[in-house]
């Protein structure tokens, strides 16, 4: 019941957002961006209280998620919120990589077949998108660097969980993380290198959809093998 209750109301939240995107509404789109993660929020408690480390860890990269989207909304009167945003961005991938580090633990001796090839297409693309971008991030080569490496450790980590854990909520957080990755990669593409189209909109569409998955899969988290606190 409140998985359909909050997808409802996250749907509702999701258009809202994508219209004030599309329409240029910068009113409506400040006051639903919030919405975004303040209602992952309430979903993620009310279906877990916070029990376990795992649900603790991604409810902490929420929070600073949340401080993320606030500090980029508000950076074209502050050109440094976008940095801060970073930083704020870069902790909630942290613990997201934290949370992913315990399903890992919990069954540290089972090999994913597929693990290999995932981490080598993840870092290919980190790489090739980092030197497409290099010409054109001057002073933020090192701080979009750090990012880009983390960001994909955190893909590279839900994609470790794969026998871990049961399999609908590997493949919702898997997808969500590497929803996050397309998302981010919108962001530096459009900020540095040529603006994207209706950038907002493919930027907000797929960052909502990553929070959404991760959020889900969070809640649907059952372990295969117990050797670490839930």
């Amino acid at each position: 019941m409140k998985t359909k209750l909050f997808s409802f109301i996250f749907a509702v939240v999701y258009i809202i957002q994508l219209y004030a995107e599309t329409a240029g509404n910068s009113q409506l789109r400040n006051f639903s961006k919030p919405l975004i993660v303040v209602t992952l929020l309430v979903w993620l408690y009310s279906s877990t209280n916070l029990k376990g480390k795992f649900h603790k860890r991604i409810f902490t990269g929420l929070i600073f998620g949340l401080a993320g989207d606030v500090l980029l909304m508000l950076q074209s009167g502050q050109p440094s919120f976008f940095i801060f945003g970073l930083i704020a961005f870069l902790l909630c991938h942290i613990f997201y990589v934290r949370a992913f580090i315990l399903d890992h633990k919990s069954n540290p001796n089972y090999k994913n077949p597929f693990f290999l090839w995932i981490v080598g297409a993840l870092i290919i693309f980190c790489v090739g998108l980092f030197f497409y971008l290099q010409p054109f991030l001057g002073a933020m080569q090192f701080a979009v660097l750090i990012y880009a490496i983390i960001i994909t450790f955190m893909a590279i980590m839900a994609a470790n969980r794969y026998g871990k854990v049961n399999i609908f909520s590997y493949k919702l957080i898997l997808y969500g993380a590497l929803f996050f990755l397309l998302s981010d990669s919108a962001l530096a593409i459009n900020k540095f290198a040529q603006p994207i189209p209706q950038a907002g909109v493919l930027i907000m569409a797929t960052y909502m959809i990553a929070q959404y998955l991760i959020v889900y899969g969070t809640i649907e988290r059952k372990l295969v093998v117990t050797k670490t606190e839930i």
